[in-house]
């Protein structure tokens, strides 16, 4: 009550003191004072409480008004010494505009970023100064802002190229940078100095501020009284739910103000939810801290006294303030930064900047919003104090993270976020790292927080508590600022710099030491592992510094002496990580061959091991770098090379590949699924460039330094394989050896996995500088081996590819010279497909092959060599050349050890018993000696004659190969040579044949090229050539004879086939002529002529009809396969079918929808404002099958509800299932009816004597249905000739008799029910007499969409229906000259009287619709189908096809005065000279038109031509007329003619002639002009019709036109663009997160919220849902705009999303918008849109959707 009064008083005390309140004169008393500061103040102290905070519920627009008057005026005049319109438009004029764009990006505005000149993906661009930009031209990608950042245009740092777009091109005049100060007077200086300060000082301390019920000193209130707001705080802990729930308890509000309180919070950080005295609002936070506090820490909460919360409102509308004035002026900016960053009393970090920065996390989210956009208008566009803030920032570093990972807002609502802005700048970022030491900052703060460590000080994330996960979520923010500060690599380098980053490097290497063996795993033995240990947390960590690592070596690369230091320290680091080293794990020697090594006894699978070693990896970065900067041949004396231990380097990587080859043996399935996710993230994209490839580089390192036996050997104990290959008889090994099973295929494995390994470490020479190759040369190879596998899109190609720190792939540069593109069709992706000439490049082995990939890859390529007609063999490609220091490598290729091994496995190979090899064993071996070989031709080839080649591999596989133990001789075992020549005619080796002829080739003509150089004779050179080709030509005729072969045989075979089908047929001629005879009419009728009827012309309606071919029609049940005659009598048989409310060819959407339980559907609007379809699927089932599968379905979903609540693509519920052979959603079936017997009988009346007849029929009818119904007194009188006599024949009392059977009645009233249902929204009743008028409705309006697709596609109007179409209209048509049968017959004679009522006058039906609100398609398939009901009392002859002829003219006139009272104003065209018979048309057109404007008047505009009438009429008749033919086709089964099968010319003709219509339609009126001149009158002088034509209601006029979707814009980014100035309806000018467009109307929605709900039939719904009902009668299509997404609704519980119709260059689509392509508008996926929408297949389409993905069911459609 209190808070009543006050706000009564309130006003007119303001009233007065505002109406003498002066700002000007406040001003200028503010000039003479000496503490200005009291006195502003004071001013504050006693106006601030009177503006804000009067009440419960605050009203921003009159605060705004009276805090501008009262509050910003006398500022504004104080700091302009003058009028302030005048003085700030005086400082803009004089201000030199900022060449930097600054642009603050709203939530959802699109930003783009060049590919090729951005520094790095943050430097971006808004929309305007894009398209203003050289950018536009260029690669660029787009994205959409999530708000906050500024566009970058106009910032020569940020951009290699074209920095500045044409409006913020600089001047050439303003290139002397001044002082912007320069401008102002002294004066003025001093002026904003003083306001500035003590504003800045009064906004700081009030959001700083956190006592609750008192004010700093100065600004306490003159009186205080007891009010108080209760303020609820954002927290991102609790749900939505939780805060609706707690608040409807504690304040009790409804569930609408609970919401709107829980939006504001979530938006603006806190909320007022109660005010009054202390105690009232004490009591709702206790109830509030009480209910919030059971799961987690409470809500926070704090009652605080209302001039505190006025000051506080204030504080941020002065920030706001001050970002608006400085934008007038940089010199009013630079004074404001100025003011900022003045040191204070307190000394270091005291000024008003540190100390907003420094409480950031004590502010609440609208405070925190605010002056970041404050920070960012003024400090970050001033560059000399962008640098000072940025030192600033830089030493409050640690404090500001510390706060940030305590607090639990998101990082875009803190002040870190603002390090993207200082830490991207090149320059600044060198600074901060040289003068604040900012790298060693970042890293030391990141390891600060993470605390966890084991005993040997790694890193240990087991057991982590939600709490600890959550911090280190919020920790690696911390690695995204150093990859900024990281991400544009020195061009030259200070000895300052170098020692700064240096002393980074140590700290990150400390990183690196807690994470080198973090995670180890030991492997599990007799059981299975209790707890899968904690793995995901090391590998983020991994996945989070793979960037930071990679910039780290490219720094290192751009400088020579911090390359060298780097190294040093790694390598420290890393000895000191193995001072452990040879602890407890005690020396062996192995001796193969004669050669022995010394080494350590360990082993994988026994002991600890991790898949963490960074820094082995960073080493093995450095030293790649030592040899591509050549640094380890110019400096060797610098560089601690000759200090390496090799064995100490290789082990632990070593270690890593070993446990990788054993999880793929089966050796660790008992460690469970987290050993199988490391080391799949260790082979993945993501982590492989700085995990498996940097492991395989440093064996690479380490082999490169030792003797290439004393590796081997080393490997061969680490694979735990010694004991096989060390033995003396180990060709023989598995003969005797009869050990375990699983032992044996593991050890295979292991073997396989081993010579993989050597294969990779001589084979990948693709990393500059262990191969000599460039860095184009290895994505280029990547690329090859994908495409290898199968074409691919752009994006499945840039996944496979690693990306780098600006997430660019290299991929663009080089794909066109490897691939080629094909573009998509109207459905899926463009693909590359690799160039032919690049498949000679594919390894097999390629190193980055998953195994499925491999064996894909295998398959693929054999494949294609098959196509081609060469030989399978996949042989090894031609190699780079090693790097010198890398150079030593190929001689591991012909060391004893390896030939002793393939030697071994070729013997095995050759002696095959039981399964101890493997042919993939022995494929690799292959590919070993080809690699061999290859290398060695390659030395031969590129040698000059007088340096002899070392590498003699065809030498060393022609000794004998037996591996030597100590002291043996050699035995007498083959030689590799021979073994492969052995295997050449093994019959169990077919697949390698190829692969091992090819090798023996190869070894020839080495030998050949050896003995030519030999000779130093090159004549002879040829002859080898010649003889290679000979056999070379040998192999390809033998395959041609053999391929012509095969072709004969097919060619045979399929000849064969063919004479057996034929004689087949002529066998069974009978059969197959009977099935064809008994396809359905539908398709049969619209094919072929009747026979009785092949010279005459064929009509469907009238006395004259055509008569169809009498034959039975028989269908199979898809349930049971039996075949059923159709019968009236018969068993009912029934269609599948699915009946939806409709909008599609709406012409007015405005129409509000009618009131279910009173509306009467007797007439259809010619607007078509909502329909109800029918389609179905055309599969056929008898109608007790049918109902026993029902049943089930019901049944199923009972029980599936009692187990878990889940949707189901289909609503039980409302009688919804899917077809049972199609899957397509059904809610209803259609009885199949057999046609209806034509009655020719004699000479049928014309039609005035049939409107007379009829006249009494009617008049008859109505005075027996008065008898029926109970008569009141005053009715009796009224009764005029009671007893009107009937006319001869027709019997009002006969009841006819139903001719169908039980179960077609019981299917004629489901089908009628469902239709009423569905079409009124409402409960089933069969008695109620709308039914059957629901049905002719469906019927027309299922006919007029079909016609209109037909015109909309471009076919013709019979025959290019398919046959399920067909079959449903026949249905349609049959069911509704049908339905009256179910119903009540008095009813259905009433709606006839009715519809004939609206034609020819009837005294006794009260209220007809005016001509001009009937649609006449409808008119006509209601009167026909309705007259059924009359006919059946009929015995006098008259046929019901003289009366559908009657009623269709009577119409069709009806419809010609329609279309001219609606024909618009002729357009001016030229008077067309026209023929005979069309003037006749034209002047009877005239004619009618006359008499139509004699009887209208004025109402009727005069028309002088006659030409452009007829053409109106003609054209606006046709649909109707189509639909007609349509209509009567399908209701009397006459054959069309075949000139309506195509689109031929002289359609009209036949048209009308098919409908019995004289093709000038006027010969209709004049012919029975007398009779129809009274209807005429009738019709024009209904009350409404000239009202309607003067402008007073909806006037459709003829022909309508097809509704489209919504025109989309070419460029995706428009759109974006238009959402994002989108602001919610509901919440007061807040952006909307999810902005969805309506195709079908337009209209933007903000969708998925709680803002925009609204109730629907009691249900809470989203803003699409709500729409949906409005807009489409249930069915939606929408564009979600921030995801680039069409999303199909139907009804409440059903939705799909669909792909867009928007497609990037490379034909994908980009649902979510990741990739950032442009994106452009694909006009035939948007077609194929509309045609889904037109044909009423939005709902079949969702329901196919969920079927196949059950995800879809489980969302929450309706919130939408």
């Amino acid at each position: 009550m209190a808070a009543a009064e006050s706000d009564r008083e309130v006003p007119s005390a303001l009233c007065t003191e505002f109406l003498n309140f002066s700002a000007k004169d406040t001003a200028s008393k503010w000039l003479q004072v000496t503490d200005l500061y009291k006195e502003v103040y004071q001013h504050l102290a006693s106006y601030v409480p009177k503006i804000y905070c009067l009440g419960p519920n605050l009203n921003p627009q009159s605060e705004d008004l009276l805090a501008q008057l009262l509050l910003q005026a006398p500022l504004e005049w104080y700091l302009c010494g003058e009028d302030p319109s005048m003085g700030l438009a005086k400082l803009e004029q004089n201000n030199q505009p900022s060449q930097l764009c600054g642009h603050v990006f709203r939530v959802g505005e699109p930003t783009y970023s060049c590919r090729e000149c951005a520094a790095d993906p943050t430097c971006v661009l808004c929309m305007q100064c894009f398209l203003g930009s050289v950018h536009k031209e260029h690669r660029y990608r787009m994205t959409t802002s999530g708000g906050g950042g500024f566009c970058d245009c106009g910032d020569t740092e940020a951009w290699k190229k074209g920095p500045y777009c044409q409006k913020h091109e600089p001047n050439i005049s303003d290139s002397c940078q001044e002082d912007p100060l320069a401008h102002l007077s002294t004066d003025m200086i001093a002026r904003c100095y003083n306001v500035f300060s003590i504003v800045l000082k009064y906004a700081v301390d009030m959001l700083t501020w956190d006592k609750e019920n008192e004010l700093p000193l100065g600004l306490e209130p003159p009186d205080r009284g007891d009010t108080y707001y209760c303020m609820l705080f954002n927290d991102e802990v609790h749900t939505y739910e939780q805060v609706i729930y707690t608040l409807q308890k504690a304040v009790n509000c409804t569930q609408k103000e609970a919401v709107s309180f829980a939006t504001t919070v979530d938006r603006d950080g806190r909320k007022s939810v109660r005010f009054g005295d202390f105690a009232f609002c004490e009591q709702a936070k206790s109830v509030i801290v009480r209910n919030t506090s059971r799961q987690s820490k409470p809500l926070r909460v704090q009652v605080m006294h209302s001039s505190v919360v006025a000051h506080q409102c204030f504080a941020l509308k002065a920030l706001h303030w001050l970002g608006h004035v400085i934008g007038y002026s940089d010199a009013l900016r630079r004074i404001l930064c100025q003011v900022g960053l003045e040191r204070g009393p307190e000394g270091e970090n005291s000024s008003l900047v540190d100390t907003l920065m420094l409480c950031d996390s004590k502010m609440w989210k609208g405070a925190r919003n605010v002056y970041h956009q404050l920070f960012m208008s003024s400090l970050l566009m001033d560059l000399k104090y962008k640098k000072l803030f940025a030192i600033q920032f830089a030493k409050n570093y640690e404090r500001l993270q510390s706060d940030y990972v305590k607090d639990d807002h998101d990082r875009e609502f803190s002040v870190t976020d603002l390090s993207v802005q200082m830490f991207t700048v090149p320059s600044l970022a060198r600074m901060l790292i040289t003068e604040e030491n900012l790298m060693t900052t970042i890293i030391r703060t990141f390891v600060d927080h993470l605390r966890h460590r084991d005993l040997q000080g790694r890193f240990q994330f087991e057991r982590y508590t939600a709490q600890q996960a959550f911090k280190f979520r919020r920790v690696q923010s911390l690695i995204g600022d150093l990859k900024y500060v990281l991400i544009s690599r020195p061009t030259e380098w200070s000895d300052q710099l170098r020692e700064k980053f240096l002393e980074g490097l140590d700290t990150f290497l400390e990183l690196f030491k807690c994470m080198q063996g973090m995670d180890p795993v030991v492997r599990q033995v007799g059981q299975h592992i209790e707890m899968e240990p904690e793995w995901e947390a090391a590998f983020t960590l991994q996945m989070k510094l793979t960037h930071i690592i990679s910039m780290m070596q490219e720094w290192c690369a751009t400088d020579e002496r911090v390359l060298i230091e780097a190294y040093k320290k790694c390598l420290t680091a890393l000895t000191h990580c193995h001072s452990g080293f040879t602890d407890g794990e005690q020396p062996i020697t192995l001796s193969i061959c004669g050669h022995s090594v010394d080494t350590i006894r360990y082993c994988v699978s026994q002991e600890k091991v991790s898949i963490h070693l960074p820094v082995s990896r960073l080493l093995a970065g450095l030293h790649v770098l030592l040899s591509k900067m050549e640094v380890a041949y110019r400096f060797p004396e610098q560089l601690p090379l000759s200090e390496l231990s090799p064995p100490m380097l290789i082990e632990h990587p070593l270690r890593c590949l070993v446990l990788c080859a054993q999880v793929h043996a089966g050796m660790w399935r008992r460690n469970g699924f987290s050993l199988v996710n490391q080391i799949y993230y260790y082979h993945n994209v993501k982590c492989r460039v700085e995990m498996f490839d940097k492991d395989l580089i440093m064996l690479q390192a380490g082999a490169s330094m030792m003797d290439p036996n004393h590796f081997l050997m080393i490997v061969l104990s680490r694979f735990e394989l010694y004991h096989i290959f060390s033995s003396a008889d180990c060709r023989k090994r598995y003969n005797r050896e009869n050990t375990n099973k699983d032992v044996v295929q593991q050890n295979n494995t292991l073997i396989e996995e081993m010579l993989h390994l050597i294969m990779m470490v001589v084979g990948e020479r693709f990393e500059a500088g262990v191969g000599q190759v460039e860095g184009c040369d290895q994505i280029k190879r990547e690329i090859i081996h994908q495409l290898c596998i199968r074409p691919m899109a752009h994006s499945e190609l840039v996944k496979a590819l690693p990306e780098n720190e600006n997430k660019e792939t290299g991929m663009e540069r080089v794909i066109d010279c490897v691939a080629s593109f094909k573009k998509p069709g109207v459905t899926g992706r463009g693909l590359y497909e690799l160039r032919p000439e690049c498949a000679k490049q594919f390894n097999l082995y390629f190193h980055h092959y998953s195994r499925a990939d491999q064996s894909k890859a295998e398959e693929a390529q054999r494949k294609l060599k098959r196509q081609n007609g060469e030989d399978t063999a996949l042989h090894p490609p031609v190699l780079p050349l090693f790097s010198p220091l890398f150079a030593s490598l190929v001689n591991i290729l012909q060391c004893d050890v390896l030939l002793g091994m393939l030697g071994a496995v070729l013997q095995w190979a050759v002696e095959p018993s039981g399964g101890h090899w493997s042919e993939s064993m022995l494929q690799r071996v292959l590919h070993l000696i080809g690699m061999g070989l290859l290398e060695e031709q390659q030395q031969l080839e590129n040698s000059s004659e007088d340096n002899d080649v070392s590498f003699n591999f065809t030498l060393k596989i022609s000794l004998c190969g037996c591996i030597l133990g100590p002291g043996e001789a050699p035995s007498n075992t083959a030689s590799v040579l021979a073994l492969l020549e052995n295997l050449q005619n093994a019959h169990h080796l077919e697949v390698h044949k190829d692969m091992i002829r090819w090798i023996l080739k190869t070894v020839a003509s080495i030998k050949t090229i050896r003995e030519l150089t030999a000779f130093t004779c090159t004549v002879t050179a040829s002859g080898s050539h010649g003889q290679e080709e000979m056999v070379c030509d040998k192999d390809k005729a033998e395959r041609k004879r053999k391929m012509e072969m095969a072709r004969l045989r097919r060619e045979k075979i399929m000849a064969q086939m063919s004479e057996m089908q034929r004689h087949f047929i002529n066998e069974n001629k009978e059969l197959f002529q009977q099935s064809l005879e008994e396809l359905d009419a539908s398709t049969s009728s619209s094919l072929e002529h009747s026979p009785t009827s092949s010279d005459a012309a064929l009509v469907c309606v009238g006395p004259r009809r055509s008569c169809p071919r009498e034959k039975r029609q028989v269908v199979t049940c898809i349930l049971c396969q039996e075949e059923q005659e159709i019968r009236a009598d018969g068993k009912a048989m029934v269609l599948a079918a699915f009946v939806q409310r409709s909008t599609v060819m709406s012409k007015n959407r405005k129409r509000p929808p009618h009131d279910p339980e009173h509306y009467d559907p007797l007439f259809m609007h010619p607007d078509l404002s909502f329909g109800t379809h029918t389609g179905s699927c055309g599969h056929i089932m008898h109608s007790h099958c049918w109902q026993r599968y029902f049943e089930a379905v019901q049944a199923k979903e009972q029980r599936r509800q009692q187990r878990l609540r889940v949707h189901t693509s289909y609503d039980v519920g409302n009688g919804e299932f899917l077809c049972p052979l199609c899957e397509c959603l059904s809610n209803t079936v259609i009885p199949l009816l057999p046609r209806a017997k034509g009655s020719s009988s004699c000479e049928q009346p014309g039609l005035g004597q049939w409107l007379k007849t009829s006249g009494q029929q009617i008049k008859a009818m109505h005075s027996a249905h008065r008898k029926l119904q109970p008569i009141s007194v005053d009715a009796v009188e009224e009764t005029v000739e009671e007893g009107c006599p009937a006319p001869e024949g027709f019997r009002v009392d006969y009841t006819p008799t139903s001719p169908y059977s039980s179960t077609i009645k019981e299917m004629l009233t489901t089908f009628g029910t469902a239709t009423y249902k569905v079409g009124l929204k409402v409960h089933p009743n069969e008695q109620d007499p709308r039914v059957p008028i629901m049905c002719w409705g469906s019927c027309a309006y299922t006919i007029q969409s079909i016609e209109r697709l037909l015109v909309d596609e471009e076919k013709p109007l019979f025959g290019s229906l398919p046959c399920r179409q067909d079959d449903c209209l026949s249905s349609l048509a049959r069911f509704g000259s049908a339905c009256w049968t179910a119903a009540s017959q008095p009813s259905v004679q009433g709606h006839f009287i009715r519809l004939v009522a609206a034609l020819i006058p009837d005294p006794q039906v009260e209220t007809s619709p005016c001509i001009l609100d009937i649609d006449m398609l409808h008119l006509l398939v209601s009167v026909v189908l309705s007259y059924g009901s009359v006919h059946s009392q009929d015995s006098s002859g008259l046929s019901v096809d003289a009366v559908q002829l009657h009623l269709f003219h009577l119409i069709t006139v009806a419809h010609m005065v329609q279309i001219l009272l609606t024909s618009g104003p002729e357009e001016v065209t030229m008077e067309q000279e026209s023929e005979g018979a069309e003037r006749e048309e034209e002047e009877a057109i005239c004619c009618l038109y006359n008499t139509l404007r004699t009887h209208l008047g004025s109402s009727l505009p005069e028309v002088g031509s006659g030409w452009h009438l007829w053409r109106c009429v003609k054209t606006g008749i046709l649909p109707y007329l189509r639909g007609a033919a349509l209509f009567f086709h399908h209701l009397n089964g006459v054959p069309t003619p075949p000139e309506l099968h195509a689109l031929c010319p002289g359609q009209w003709e036949v048209l009308c002639g098919y409908l019995s219509l004289p093709s000038n339609l006027l010969q209709l009126y004049h012919s029975q002009q007398e009779l129809l001149e009274p209807l005429l009158h009738g019709w024009c002088s209904h009350p409404s019709l000239r009202q309607t034509l003067q402008g007073g209601g909806v006037l459709v006029s003829f022909p309508r036109e097809s509704n489209s979707l919504i025109d989309l814009p070419d460029d995706y980014s428009a759109l974006i663009n238009q959402a994002s100035s989108f602001t919610c309806p509901k919440s007061g000018g807040d952006k909307s997160r999810a902005p969805t467009l309506c195709l079908v109307c337009g209209s933007m929605l903000c969708s998925q919220s709680y803002c925009c709900q609204t109730e629907l039939d009691g249900e809470d719904v989203g803003a699409c849902t709500a729409h949906t009902f409005a807009c489409g009668a249930g069915v939606g299509i929408f564009l979600r705009v921030r995801e680039s997404q069409v999303l199909f609704l139907a009804g409440k519980t059903k939705g799909c999303f669909y792909a867009p119709p928007y497609l990037d260059d490379y034909g994908e689509t980009d649902q979510g918008l990741r990739r950032g392509n442009p994106l452009h508008l694909c006009r035939e996926r948007y077609r194929k849109i509309q045609k889904l929408w037109r044909q009423h297949s939005i709902t079949e389409e969702i329901g196919h959707a969920q079927e196949a993905n059950q995800t879809l069911v489980g969302i929450d459609w309706q919130h939408l």
